[in-house]
């Protein structure tokens, strides 16, 4: 097998293979409901051949047209699993909404709703789990060296060897070819130096080069226009690196307005207004069904428990800071004795103020449970950076530079930092640079099924038991 065919490899067939997949686990999966449906008598009356003719063309029209609004991205060089399972998601519930309407419309089956959402959900999670595989098995294809995209770097300084350093994994499918750059003394430190900038334009005639990916700094700009001319003459794909990089390496957010690129200090998922509205439609749904079905039992059982066990009220509300430093009151059941410095000094283990039915709803995290009314009134969210008390905004806004930026998103009952080993007292000002670090990573890369893995882990912890829980 020659380099070129080993380049190739059957990647030509795989964005074939995915559609294929695709259809081909929805058709069995409807044609399998087709018959349990009727075994059961779900379905009203016997289809009749152009009922499902109707069905079958429903089914796979539908797909088409999902796909042309969600793309999926499972073949790029460069994609993570939580996003194939997010686009997936994405993708199965617009699917049912559009097949619904369709089978509506048509008045194919009348199937009750339980069992219409309960089949969808399974073929859901079916699809997702397809599409999963196959991105890791794609990944393991690449590894062997088939299925990639050969490369070039211009330049040889440190944002040149970052670029080989991110690319040099082969499970993106990518191959460095090698370097160019003028300075042939870079010739003994790059792992691969193919010549000087001005021998490019002949190597790209005897070699087969995908994309370029040029490093050259802002005052070479006629350099670089030549390399686009000479990519796009080529159609070779061109990137070209910022040179900022090198002074601060953290991700950006580039967007534009009108034809004037503009570069963020972060990318925040929740400044779009769709992802927010998803957050809090879930936020009302969950709160509401906490409030209605567990908080009324709860709160008779250690309300009474609380006034016996010690004098004053049921509920301990505090000033805490909210979303752009807002200031509210935060709800919990009390399981101190009336102090004063309650309103000062964090919990700390074995603090003589913690009654004891107080320590089992802070270790059971049930003490927590009259936030629900907080995210309710939309002071907070199920899921976000804890909300520290006053005082505390004030000490470590003037010792961490990055503290008021968790405030950009709404407080939660839990969160990022909470579930991965952050929670409780912190003693030192590194513990809380630690939390304001994992707080600022959560605002940067949520997606919702982020908050459904942060409220798994925190239930699991909750029966697994925390040892800085207090």
């Amino acid at each position: 097998m020659d380099s070129t065919d080993r380049k190739e490899g059957y990647g030509y067939l795989i964005d074939w293979i995915v559609r294929f997949g695709d259809l081909f686990l929805i058709n069995i999966f409807f044609l399998l409901a087709y018959f349990i449906f009727r075994q059961d008598d779900v379905v009203t009356e016997s289809l009749h051949y152009r009922e499902k003719i109707i069905a079958f063309l429903l089914i796979n029209l539908c797909y088409f047209l999902t796909s042309s609004f969600v793309r999926f991205h499972i073949t790029s060089n460069v994609v993570y699993l939580d996003k194939i399972v997010q686009r997936s998601s994405a993708f199965i519930t617009l699917y049912a909404v559009l097949v619904t309407a369709g089978f509506s419309i048509f008045n194919i089956v009348s199937i009750p709703i339980i069992p219409w959402i309960v089949g969808f959900f399974i073929m859901g999670t079916i699809f997702i789990s397809w599409h999963v595989s196959f991105r890791l098995l794609l990944k393991s294809y690449r590894k062997k060296g088939y299925n990639y995209r050969q490369v070039i770097i211009i330049g040889a300084g440190a944002s040149a060897i970052k670029t080989y350093e991110s690319l040099i994994f082969s499970e993106f499918g990518y191959k460095i070819l090698g370097f160019f750059d003028n300075d042939i003394s870079k010739k003994d430190v790059l792992p691969n130096y193919l010549g000087k900038i001005s021998d490019i334009e002949e190597y790209i005639k005897e070699a087969k080069v995908d994309e370029m990916f040029c490093t050259l700094s802002g005052n070479q700009d006629e350099m670089v226009y030549d390399l686009v001319r000479l990519c796009e003459k080529n159609m070779i794909r061109f990137h070209l690196i910022p040179e900022f990089h090198k002074y601060m390496r953290r991700r950006f957010s580039l967007h534009f307005i009108e034809s004037t690129p503009v570069l963020s200090l972060r990318y925040e998922p929740l400044q779009h207004f769709t992802n927010r509205f998803i957050k809090r439609v879930f936020d009302i749904i969950f709160s509401g069904l906490v409030l209605i079905l567990i908080f009324p039992f709860v709160y008779i059982i250690f309300g009474a428990i609380i006034k016996w066990s010690s004098p004053g009220p049921i509920f301990f509300k505090q000033k805490r800071t909210g979303i752009k430093g807002e200031e509210f009151y935060c709800y919990k059941f009390r399981s101190m004795r009336l102090n004063k410095e309650a309103n000062k000094k964090q919990a700390t283990a074995g603090d003589p103020r913690i009654t004891k039915v107080g320590a089992f709803m802070r270790k059971t995290s049930i003490d927590e449970l009259p936030q629900f009314i907080n995210v309710f009134k939309n002071d907070m969210s199920v899921v976000g950076p804890r909300p520290h008390m006053l005082q505390h905004t004030d000490l470590y806004s003037s010792l961490i530079d990055k503290f008021m930026v968790r405030h950009l998103v709404k407080p939660g009952i839990t969160g990022w930092a909470q579930v991965t080993g952050c929670r409780g007292e912190t003693k030192t000002v590194e513990e809380m640079e630690e939390r304001v670090k994992r707080d600022v990573w959560y605002l940067e890369h949520w997606t919702f099924f982020l908050d459904l893995k942060i409220i798994y882990l925190t239930v699991t912890n909750v029966f697994k038991g925390d040892e800085k829980a207090f």
